[in-house]
């Protein structure tokens, strides 16, 4: 009995949730701002959870999301597949360096200005890979809450900013490809299916980072590439996976006390801001030394999610080839660097456990 008032509980939570995500997602795709569907879901989600409400969206749902955004993604990349692949090389290891520069100059900042403690600082200054990131923490004895909190706050910033920043300034100049806009027939649909979900599931067996998302893609991308399938998913139906991404970022403010959040919002704008000034060096090399759209280096640098960036890539007409190899490689290299950072400058694990 406990169990089935759990579970419906749970699902009207969830309900709650996309409601909301949905409201936001509409309401902020009615007044045309750029980005409209993931930001106005994630602010309505967001702000929901902040203020109480027990939000979530269910694992299987999330993976759902993924995929679809995965073929989505899959279906513009075909054309761009070619693009800017000889920058490649130099871009990824400017991002690496940026990568270590940015984790260093944030975790500085954050023991000089709000006193942290290095193992703390050094993981919430580490963009990118925040289940790695977060496991690592509670291994170390770290403050897991601030560090969720500094991660949580830059992927809701960047979300939020980054479309506007690049309407603003008139840098989001790209055209919906013909692809986003034809609609595969319902036998391609389900190749498309199954392809993706086909790959997402091989990935997973080999442990791939972000495997539902990028084996979507991937199985798209070949897909559309080798001319099998032509168009993709209904609007309405990106429309749904755009939403469900913004309302899985915006529900993990649910985890977080609303003092929790208050005690280490300073030090997470602060970090924040170094952590831009430091990419935007890079980003401004690249983009006086390559010939790669300024708008696919800012979102391809930007020190956020990797299901945040690729949804953000797809609705601002960005490269997701150019972007899902940056962030991909970010993750990699975070994944692998960072226990032995954290190993080399972080408190020895004695000092931790006192």
């Amino acid at each position: 009995m406990a169990l089935a008032i759990s579970n419906r509980t749970k699902a009207l939570n969830a309900l709650e949730t996309l409601v909301l995500g949905a409201a936001g997602g509409g309401l902020f795709l009615w007044a045309q701002l750029p980005g409209g569907l993931i930001s106005g879901a994630m602010i309505a989600v967001g702000v929901a959870a902040i203020a109480g409400r027990p939000l979530w969206v269910p694992p299987h749902l999330t993976q759902s999301m993924l995929v679809l955004l995965g073929i989505s993604l899959g279906s513009l990349a075909s054309r761009q597949l070619l693009q800017h692949v000889s920058a490649y090389p130099l871009t990824i290891a400017l991002l690496a360096l940026a990568t270590f520069c940015s984790t260093f100059g944030s975790s500085i900042y954050l023991q000089r200005i709000h006193g942290w403690d290095q193992t703390s600082a050094f993981l919430a200054g580490s963009p990118g890979a925040l289940s790695q990131i977060t496991i690592l923490a509670a291994e170390k004895g770290a403050d897991v809450a601030a560090i969720a909190v500094v991660q949580t706050m830059r992927v809701i910033i960047l979300t939020a900013a980054l479309p506007m920043l690049l309407a603003l300034t008139g840098l989001n100049t790209g055209s919906s490809p013909n692809a986003a806009l034809a609609i595969a027939s319902p036998i391609e649909l389900a190749e498309l299916i199954a392809a993706a979900v086909a790959v997402a599931l091989l990935l997973r067996l080999i442990k791939f980072p972000a495997s539902w998302m990028f084996g979507a893609m991937i199985g798209s991308s070949v897909l559309h590439g080798t001319g099998l399938v032509e168009g993709g998913l209904p609007p309405w139906v990106r429309g749904i996976s755009l939403v469900g991404i913004g309302a899985v970022i915006g529900a993990r403010f649910a985890r977080m006390k609303v003092k929790t959040l208050l005690g280490h919002v300073n030090a997470a704008l602060g970090s924040f801001a170094v952590a831009i000034i430091i990419s935007a060096v890079f980003v401004t090399v690249i983009a006086f030394t390559t010939h790669v759209k300024f708008s696919d280096i800012v979102v391809a640098f930007a020190p956020g999610a990797m299901d945040a960036m690729l949804a953000l890539a797809l609705t601002l007409h960005i490269d997701p080839i150019f972007v899902g190899a940056h962030h991909l490689a970010r993750f990699v290299f975070v994944t692998i660097t960072m226990p032995g950072i954290v190993h080399l400058f972080g408190r020895p694990q004695e000092d931790v456990d006192d």
